[in-house]
């Protein structure tokens, strides 16, 4: 960077609550070190450029639209909720427990006669993304009483209200409180978005895409490893055909001839059958290694 932009700063909101911990760890894969995070809103990092802000998810759309952050990292749902007027620079695919996406859902009792959201013509639906909700029931042709919730959405039917449209991961609380999915609004993941002006800043714009990067990079290393072997020369063909995980591997000789040296990275999951195979293909000193970051 210059010295006429040494002293800029790009301010950037983080999700605090169930998403706080993955993305802090992002970031430490990524190579960013914070701090202070379980203290304050305005934790530090070992970036001199970033200012951090932990907000809720709900209100990092609607701060970035309005300039009061540069970028920040919120849920797609959030942005549709708010209908914020933001950049996308790119999809973090992580949630809080799992890899996959939260989904909202409509749900009622396990024994409600309603069937489809056209069953809830007048009646009454809990939430906290009201606005989702009315887009929704409008789509669908459907009047009905939509009422903001402010938490446990899930055990106010159906004593107070005749279903709900919740957040969930993996369905465990629904059904835990025996409710049947009805429907699915929306998939989420989180999104790192830019405020439209930040965005056409050059310096900024610039400090962005390198961290979207970095953010990527660390989230594609997550399920991947990196793997390391001896192996005699003429069994690399085979190991070739029979691997199709193994494509492309950097190959190199050794000064024992006859020897190969093999690496490549592959999915996590998949190192439990392939270490066997490659000890009946003859492969010697297999190392297996994590990686922070993979950049394509």
């Amino acid at each position: 960077m210059s010295d006429n932009t040494a002293a800029r700063k790009l301010k950037i909101g983080l999700p605090k609550g169930s998403l706080q911990e993955p993305t802090l760890e992002l970031f430490d894969k990524a190579g960013y070190q914070i701090s202070g995070a379980s203290r304050s809103y305005r934790p530090m990092i070992d970036d001199p450029e970033i200012e951090i802000r932990l907000l809720r998810a709900q209100e990092i759309g609607r701060y970035v639209d309005h300039g009061f952050l540069d970028c920040g990292i919120t849920g797609r749902d959030w942005v549709a909720e708010n209908q914020a007027e933001v950049e996308v620079l790119c999809d973090l695919q992580y949630s809080r427990a799992t890899s996959n996406p939260t989904r909202w859902v409509l749900a009622v009792p396990e024994d409600s006669p309603y069937k489809s959201v056209k069953d809830l013509q007048g009646k009454r639906i809990a939430t906290e993304a009201t606005g989702l909700v009315e887009r929704y029931l409008e789509e669908h042709g459907v009047e009905a009483e939509v009422e903001f919730s402010w938490g446990a959405t899930e055990v106010k039917v159906p004593e107070l209200v005749d279903a709900i449209v919740d957040i969930t991961e993996t369905g465990s609380s629904l059904r835990a409180n025996n409710l049947r999915i009805m429907d699915t609004l929306m998939e989420s993941y989180p999104q790192f978005i830019s405020n439209t002006e930040s965005f056409k800043d050059k310096w900024k714009q610039e400090k962005m895409k390198r961290l979207a990067l970095l953010l990527e990079a660390a989230l594609l290393a997550r399920d991947m490893v990196g793997l390391k072997l001896n192996l005699p020369e003429n069994k690399l063909q085979k190991l070739i055909e029979t691997l199709p995980s193994l494509r492309q591997p950097t190959v190199s000789h050794l000064t024992q001839d006859g020897w190969v040296a093999v690496e490549t990275v592959i999915s996590e999951k998949t190192v439990r059958d392939i270490i066997p195979e490659l000890k009946e293909l003859g492969a010697e000193g297999i190392i297996e290694y994590t990686l922070n970051k993979v950049v394509n």
